[in-house]
């Protein structure tokens, strides 16, 4: 059975191949396609799971997913999942669809959140964040921010037997389901959704669910849904999209507008405080649309057009390449995976680059195009990788023998 990559994050959540996993050396130069079929509208990225594949787009006026065979593109099932939003960047599904194995979990624009069979696509159970928890909804429009304006498309999480989601509600910014009934075990805060998956993680000895909000960072206790720690910030129309990047005791997020932020959580006789680490200011730059990297001390990141590379103990930018990304600025987009000592990035232009995790300097080793204009994160698994661009879904085989 391939191994898995199901979340957007892939199987730890933090965008890298596990230690254990499918290590690529270098690229070949020509890698041989195993399948390709079309797909409409969209930025939903894939995932891949018990040799599947998961992705979403529109289907007769609806965000839809389907199940594809991983060997050979074939479908298994489909599940129409909601209407769709449309804004000034297009429309189709945005939110990347989450499994354990045994769950599916696919949410829509407007808030529509589907748990199906992962085998069979059978629903199971469904929220709606505006009318089970009343959150807001205007699409493009004035002053709306966050998911209420380019759509809920936040990926949810699952830890054990729940799903932590945000629904961007009064009292339900961050809510906990059971993940076999969809019944609310918790629900809290009052914060509006932005574009960053919830976390969960234990840092400093506590267990806690990390979300970047619209109105900044904050981290609500995994048990009981009570707040531990916030810190505001405030990026135009709530366009806080990075997932955070845990190093240590550290928390790194950030925005075009915000820079980028390093809180510290000390946890002192069971009393949880934090702290500012480090900042990098706005004037410096931040990332916008591409969550971080990290390997060993150092973040791998893009900010602007430039691939950079950042010291997460201290701030500072040790090297800064640019040329590697064509689209300008506000829409530069590039998804990093790591593996191992190496980086994989996909260009918005569908090329891939494997470089070194060099702090002292940029080192490539090689390069090969996988697809077209995209702006999509792939899923990687056992020397396959997944990618999408605006005609069609694509299984490429990145094993330097094409076996």
């Amino acid at each position: 059975m391939a191994a898995d990559w199901p979340h957007q994050r892939g199987p730890q959540q933090d965008g890298n191949v596990p230690s254990d996993g499918h290590l690529l050396d270098t690229l070949p130069e020509e890698p041989r396609v195993l399948w390709r079929v079309p797909a409409t509208d969209g930025y939903a990225a894939p995932i891949i799971s018990n040799d599947r594949v998961i992705f979403g787009d529109l289907q007769k006026r609806n965000e839809t997913f389907h199940a594809l065979n991983l060997a050979d593109g074939k479908p298994i099932w489909h599940h129409e999942l909601d209407k769709p939003h449309k804004d000034g960047f297009g429309t189709g599904p945005r939110c990347a669809p989450v499994t354990d194995g045994e769950i599916m979990l696919m949410q829509s624009c407007m808030g529509e959140l589907h748990c199906v069979n992962a085998k069979t696509g059978d629903l199971l159970w469904k929220k709606n964040y505006q009318t089970d928890f009343k959150a807001p909804y205007f699409g493009e429009k004035g002053t709306a921010v966050g998911g209420s304006r380019h759509g809920y498309n936040a990926s949810p999480s699952i830890d054990g037997d729940h799903v932590i989601t945000l629904a961007g509600a009064p009292g339900a910014a961050v809510v906990c389901l059971d993940k076999r009934t969809g019944d609310v075990v918790w629900q809290s805060q009052d914060d509006e959704a932005a574009y960053s998956p919830p976390l969960v993680a234990t840092i400093s000895g506590v267990k806690q669910v990390l979300c970047f909000t619209v109105e900044g960072l904050m981290s609500v206790d995994r048990n009981d849904g009570s707040l531990l720690w916030r810190v505001p910030m405030s990026t135009d129309y709530g366009r806080h999209v990075v997932a955070p990047v845990i190093y240590k005791d550290l928390v790194i997020v950030g925005s075009h507008q915000v820079g980028l932020i390093a809180t510290r959580i000390i946890n002192k006789n069971g009393k949880v405080r934090i702290e500012e680490a480090w900042k990098r200011s706005k004037d410096k730059g931040g990332p916008n649309i591409s969550s971080p990297v990290s390997i060993g001390d150092h973040l791998f990141m893009l900010i602007s057009e430039t691939v950079v590379c950042i010291n997460a103990k201290t701030g500072k930018q040790t090297w800064a390449q640019e040329g590697l990304i064509n689209t300008g600025d506000r829409r530069a987009f590039a998804a990093f995976i790591g593996m191992g000592d190496k980086i994989m990035m996909l260009t918005d232009m569908g090329e891939l680059i494997l470089f070194k995790a060099d702090p002292a300097a940029y080192s490539e080793v090689s390069r090969a195009q996988v697809c077209g204009k995209n702006w999509c994160h792939p899923a990687y698994a056992d020397g396959k990788i997944v990618v999408r661009d605006a005609k069609r879904l694509s299984c490429v085989d990145l094993n330097p023998t094409g076996n």
